[in-house]
């Protein structure tokens, strides 16, 4: 039972040292882009993929008929 909670614990370390990583990395690069001043360029061309990419999430999320 110890290896077990010992393997799940260190399997969430490794995904959260991930997620801590990705979240540094992408302030490292919006810091660059502030800085170069094409913070901006770069939010104008990424906004409609973020549009697009929430509006395929939308259509294959599960419709909440509320309670019958």
């Amino acid at each position: 039972m110890a290896t077990v909670l010992t393997f799940l614990l260190i399997r969430f370390a490794v995904i959260a040292a991930g997620l801590v990583f990705l979240a540094l990395v992408l302030f490292a690069v919006a810091l660059v882009l502030r800085r170069a001043g094409r913070l901006d360029a770069a939010r104008r061309r990424a906004e409609p993929l973020a549009r697009e990419g929430l509006r395929r999430l939308a259509e294959r999320a599960p419709r909440d008929r509320g309670p019958h």
